[in-house]
């Protein structure tokens, strides 16, 4: 099995690499050999997560880059191929709460003015088609890829006080499905990983209030809330020769929040 987990050789480019989820999936696929463009959009996170993987032996280069903004992926990818020639494997974990930071809507979605939606649709939805598009045409010459967005459980059930985040997640989500579907002739395989509330830096202030968090954890089967690595798992297994043959699929992470067939 362990054979299967092998990425010696390939180059994985994680968005929003800098801090939790992306983080983790950073130092996963690092430990198994692969090469790791680490993006964020703040560029100190990115060296940060850089720096720790090399100095734990792997390799690794920093860029910052905001994904929603199209000639700034385009400047990503050319550092990524100019320091490892290719991207074989595409994490698009960046991703954000909307214009205020919070993860809740501020208002009901029919009170909210459309220049608030603006920030939620370009990051979680727009930032993976740019990056997606620009990673598609080198997987296509070589023939291989692997491509793993993270969404949200918001996506696939619904929230009525995050209407503009749960649809932008569910896009990029059907976006993969497509993706999938175009380009499985070459060997390169796209899915999703739907994640319910993960203890991050992002989630921490959601977390503070005692009886918030209890009756947050009582939506979940498993009682407790989810870490990084919880996440970071699966996407090493995506990413490896282990699911060279799992497309088009997405998989909640999310401790029994939702269920799904």
């Amino acid at each position: 099995m362990s054979d299967l987990l092998n990425l010696d050789g390939k180059v994985a480019l994680v968005t929003g690499a800098g801090q939790g989820v992306g983080a983790q999936i950073a130092r996963n696929l690092a430990s198994c050999g692969a090469a790791v463009v680490a993006n964020d959009f703040y560029a100190d996170r990115a060296e940060t997560i850089a720096g720790e993987l090399i100095s734990e032996g792997g390799t690794a280069v920093d860029v910052a880059a905001d994904v929603s903004n199209y000639d700034d992926v385009q400047r990503m990818f050319k550092i990524a191929e100019e320091r490892f020639g290719h991207v074989d494997i595409l994490v698009n974990n960046a991703g954000n709460a909307g214009p205020s930071g919070s993860i809740v809507e501020s208002a009901p979605f029919w009170e909210t003015p459309p220049d608030d939606w603006d920030r939620w649709m370009k990051v979680n939805y727009y930032g993976v088609l740019n990056t997606t598009r620009l990673a598609l045409p080198g997987m296509v010459e070589r023939r291989f890829g692997r491509i793993i967005t993270v969404v949200s459980d918001a996506g696939r059930v619904g929230e009525p006080n995050l209407v503009v985040y749960s649809g932008a997640k569910a896009g990029a989500t059907g976006l993969m499905r497509s993706v999938a579907k175009a380009v499985g002739r070459y060997q390169i395989t796209a899915n999703s990983i739907a994640l319910a509330s993960i203890e991050t830096p992002t989630t921490a202030p959601l977390l503070e209030d005692e009886a918030a968090r209890k009756a947050m954890l009582r939506q979940y089967i498993i009682r407790r809330l989810g870490q990084p690595a919880d996440a970071a798992g699966l996407a090493l297994f995506l990413a490896s020769d282990a699911a060279s043959w799992i497309t088009g699929q997405t998989y909640p992470v999310n401790g029994g929040y939702s269920l799904s067939l």
